[in-house]
């Protein structure tokens, strides 16, 4: 409770607010505007955590989003947080967080036994353990690893917080609100144009917080406070701390993470998390550069830590990382660290630098050791001291690594962008193969001194303002500090008898990068997945580079020559919560109803999700006690009588225009350019491979109007497809269209008694006798005094059928009507279970025959492909392997011994034939109970089907241990002529 470690002046947390915390059970305090991880170091607290393979003890390592150490748990119960970093959780009072991957305690670890064993667990260790002894792996080597994988434990309840999406368009995004990126939005604020300036931290000004270097004659946090001060004055500028620009997309979109209430306690009544998707003209990252560290034996005890986040917990959190801290470096960053620290008070035991001119003063009393090398490190749960290659121990309990800057490239990548070398400050900037309207500014690509930074954040907005034709406001340069930049780069010590660290977080040393090498696995993508080198959370920010120039060097080329890995999205850890937005639970998607719906409900119906939408799936009756007899009832009092269907899930688009007949006519594989008025055809539409898209019946109401209708799951795809038709395909033809699917309600009427029940709705005036109005009529109409209507006279069960539909206001009272008028024939509504059992009778293909891989010759529909015209699809139908007479065919099966049911997925075997791969012939697609014929019926592709009726195969169902003769007979089990449906 002491926070012995936090110095008496200095920094930017407020001293006037004590916050409590918890961290393993133990209470602590902090300030406002600390990090967990600044508070615990305040407190002293060096180990919070186990690394991922050996559970060796770890400390905090850096400053900001870069840790790969200090994962801990946040929160308990049902918003526990696993795997988040202590380095990014900014503080509040009532926090509660623990440190994980450890078994017993954290610091007792029974796991730490993975040490010991580090010799057998080295890189690709899990990838031999597939190999040998291959008896081995189902009973020890998967649950032992399984059991010992992961590191932070989910709560398994469900998350109670919110979270929110939305839409941001600006201008010009700018990514980091360090010093060029304040720099480039004062520029491009003050010239009036929209800008977003978005930061992963909760204070802008970036390194700017962490130094002591003065802008314009003051603070550089002080100007960094007065920067934002002006820009939030601006209203064309939108300022978003907490937020993480995560990854860099088509068309000028980024995807951005803002953290709304992470640092507040719960039950703020705000989203926890938003997601934003930000468009934008033109991009500038600023997002600034990573330190790296330099791999020598031991190098990963806590304590050990990069230079510059001691300095930042200096100068910013007014924390001292140790008493007497020692700096390991190979560039003058380093000394400034020394520098700083000493300036507060803190003691410096030695600075050892790999160079051999000092470039710097030391601070008093400093030992310095050029041209040396830090060989090791002492201190189980926490450096003691340091070994040097002279033999020299020096007593410290901090040692600050600082081994160079890497850009932070990562955006710049997300587009397949290569970044490229820089021998001059020993690191990968950007490439120039950049996403389209991005600009990178200041130390992402590599500007690292503070003057630079300002005058290139201001430059590059200049130079977009230009573009945009805009005049740049007065020349406003700022002045900044000087710094030493310099660097000779330095990777690793090879003396030294332990391990050196390389990624820290999946505890990949130097050895495993050489191991990688000899085994053959030397190129950059090789190395990453066989050592997991980069994959961590932290995405080897302090890691990569320096595991490339060790691979670089056991292979005897340059770095350039070895190349490096691009990344992707996200630049940090996005939660899954935060993906989904509110499209969870009940809200993951919009509930869609009929407008029938109520009525349904309230005759019994049993709902099912269809598509988008809730359809009625069968309707119970008193005595019921299975839903077949429900199903088994409907489809036979339809057959019987007549039975009603809601269809309005169909999808129904509008076809309008001079050419619609002949764009209708190019988007089918059958010709409809000379469909009567009055009339619908079946159509059969392909992709532009040549595969089946979708069937569906299209109706002429006009000479320029058409109205389509599309199967329940594919209305959004056809849709679209047809969009992208009209507008890039054919953009001449004057054609427009418009989804009707919720403007009408439908429903079928099917039965011999359907016409007569019609008759009963129909306004005088209309005559839908057989002669009158055929098969495959079409027309408007009106009903019940009226109200108008349309109706097509088509059939999905085989029976004399009709669709009526009429506006959706009217559709509750349209199934009510068709009910109240059906009584005296005993008319029955029915369900999709029923619709399915019909249309499988009559051997109709729906989605499980239409699943995207199959052709209208597989279907048994070759006929309905054109010879006389062009359409989609039509070049690539004619593949070979499409056009093949002995390919697969739709057809029915039915088991030979009649009591077996029949399951849909099963394979078939020719009889005599074993159950393999090899010998398999096709597959059941669809299968119901025929209550008609009393047995179980199905669909199914198999080869050459259209010419092996009668004969009888085997259905073969490994999975569920199930096989049965069947016999392959017509799709068509019921009224195979069609007599029925022309009655």
């Amino acid at each position: 409770m002491t926070q012995a470690f936090r110095l008496t002046k200095g920094g930017l947390v407020d001293r006037s607010q004590t916050l409590e915390f918890r961290f393993d059970s133990a209470a602590f305090n902090g300030h406002g505007g600390d990090t967990l991880a600044s508070a615990l170091l305040a407190n002293g607290v060096r180990l919070v955590g186990r690394s991922f393979k050996y559970h060796r003890p770890r400390g905090v390592f850096s400053a900001g989003s870069e840790e790969p150490n200090a994962l801990v748990e946040l929160r308990r119960g049902a918003r526990q947080e696993p795997n988040t970093r202590a380095t990014m959780a900014e503080l509040f009072g009532g926090l509660d967080a623990r440190s994980q991957n450890y078994r017993g305690s954290l610091k007792y670890d029974l796991l730490a036994v993975n040490d010991l064993l580090s010799p057998f667990l080295s890189a690709g260790f899990y990838y031999k353990t597939f190999m040998w002894p291959k008896s081995f792996w189902e009973k020890l080597y998967e649950p032992a690893i399984r059991a010992a994988a992961g590191l932070g434990r989910l709560s398994r309840e469900p998350d109670p917080d919110a979270y929110d999406k939305g839409y941001l368009h600006c201008d010009i995004l700018i990514i980091g609100a360090g010093p060029s990126g304040l720099s480039a939005a004062l520029t491009a604020g003050r010239a009036g144009v929209r800008v977003i300036l978005a930061d992963e931290d909760f204070r802008v000004g970036g390194r700017l917080n962490a130094e002591t270097l003065g802008v314009n004659y003051m603070a550089g946090s002080d100007w960094a406070d007065a920067a934002r001060a002006e820009l939030a004055a601006m209203d064309n500028v939108r300022i978003l701390t907490r937020t993480t620009v995560f990854g860099a997309y088509d068309h000028g979109i980024y995807g951005a993470i803002e953290r709304q209430t992470d640092h507040l306690p719960h039950g703020s009544g705000k989203p926890r998390q938003v997601l934003w998707r930000i468009y934008t003209k033109r991009a500038i990252v600023c997002a600034g550069a990573t330190e790296r560290s330099i791999a020598f034996s031991d190098n990963d005890r806590p304590g050990v830590m990069l230079a510059g986040a001691v300095r930042a917990y200096a100068n910013r959190f007014a924390v001292g990382t140790g008493a007497s801290v020692a700096i390991f470096t190979n560039n003058d960053t380093g000394w400034r660290t020394a520098s700083d620290l000493s300036a507060k008070g803190i003691s410096i035991a030695a600075i050892i630098d790999t160079r051999e001119t000092s470039p710097l003063a030391a601070p008093r009393g400093a030992a310095v050791v050029m041209g040396g090398r830090v060989t090791g490190t002492k201190g189980r749960h926490g450096v003691r001291s340091i070994t040097l290659a002279s033999g020299q121990t020096i007593e410290c309990d901090c040692l600050a690594i600082s081994g160079g800057w890497s850009p932070n490239v990562h955006l710049t990548c997300h587009q397949r962008g290569r970044p490229q070398w820089k021998e001059d400050i020993a690191a990968f900037t950007p490439g120039g193969d950049l996403p389209v309207g991005m600009r990178v500014a200041g130390a992402a690509r590599g500007t690292f001194s503070l003057q630079n930074c300002l005058a290139d954040g201001r430059e590059t907005a200049v130079e977009i303002l230009e573009k945009f034709g805009l005049n740049p406001p007065a020349d406003d340069s700022l002045t900044a500090d000087e710094e030493a930049t310099s660097i000779s780069a330095f990777w690793h010590v090879r003396e030294g008898k332990g391990r050196a660290f390389v990624d820290l977080q999946n505890d990949v040393t130097v050895k495993d990068i050489r191991l990688s090498h000899q085994e053959g696995f030397r190129s950059v993508e090789h190395l990453k997945r066989y050592t997991t080198l980069g994959m961590a959370t932290d995405q080897g920010r302090t890691a990569n580079v320096l595991g490339l120039a060790i691979l670089a060097q056991a292979s005897g080329k340059s770095i350039p020559e070895t190349g490096t890995t691009i990344f992707r999205p996200p630049y940090t850890p996005v939660a899954i919560g935060a993906i989904a937005g509110r499209s969870r639970g009940k809200e993951f998607r919009p509930v869609r109803k009929t407008p029938g719906h109520r009525w349904a409900e309230e005759n019994g119906a049993d709902f099912v999700e269809s598509g988008l939408w809730m359809r009625a799936q069968w309707f119970s009756r008193e005595g019921d006690t299975h839903w077949r007899q429900s199903c088994d009832r409907e489809v036979q009092q339809t057959r019987a009588s007549v039975g009603i269907c809601d269809v309005t899930t169909l999808g129904k688009i509008d076809i309008q225009g001079r050419d619609a007949a002949e764009f209708v006519n190019r988007v089918y594989s059958n010709g409809f350019a000379k469909l009567p008025v009055g009339k619908c055809r079946y159509g059969l539409m392909l992709r532009e491979d040549g595969l089946v898209m979708d069937d569906g019946t299209t109706a002429r109401l006009g000479e320029n109007h058409f109205v389509m209708t599309t199967t329940t799951a594919n209305a959004s795809t056809v849709f679209k497809h047809l969009e992208f038709c009209r507008q890039c395909l054919w953009p001449g033809l004057d054609v427009h269209l418009i989804s009707v699917t919720e403007q009408w309600a439908q429903a079928a009427v099917a039965g011999p008694n359907a016409r007569k029940l019609l008759e009963q709705l129909l306004d005088p005036d209309h005559d839908i006798s057989s002669d009158a109005f055929p098969f495959m009529a079409c027309g408007e109409i009106t009903v019940c005094g009226g109200v108008p209507a349309r109706l097509f006279r088509i059939s999905f069960s085989g029976e004399l059928a009709y669709e009526i539909a009429v506006p959706a206001r009217y559709g509750n009272s349209l199934m009510a009507t068709l009910m109240k008028a059906g009584e005296e024939f005993g008319a029955t509504p029915y369900g999709v279970e029923a619709l399915n059992v019909m249309r499988i009778e009559k051997g109709h293909a729906t989605g499980s025959e239409l699943n995207g891989q199959t052709s209208a010759r597989d279907l048994g529909l070759g006929r309905m492909m054109s010879e006389k015209k062009d359409y989609i699809g039509r070049v690539l139908s004619q593949r070979e392997h499409l056009a093949r007479e002995d390919g697969l065919k739709l057809v029915g099966f039915k088991p030979v011994d009649t009591a077996q049911e029949l399951k849909a997925g099963a394979h078939f075997i020719a009889k005599g034939k074993e159950m393999t791969t090899e010998n398999d012939e096709g597959w059941m697609t669809s299968v119901a109970w025929s209550p008609n014929l009393q047995t179980s019926i199905g669909l199914g592709f198999i080869e050459r089907g259209d010419s092996r009726i009668g004969e009888t195969v085997i259905a073969a169902d490994p999975l569920r241990d199930k096989s049965t003769e069947v016999e392959i007979c017509s799709p068509h089990f019921v009224d195979p002529e069609g007599e029925r449906l022309r009655g």
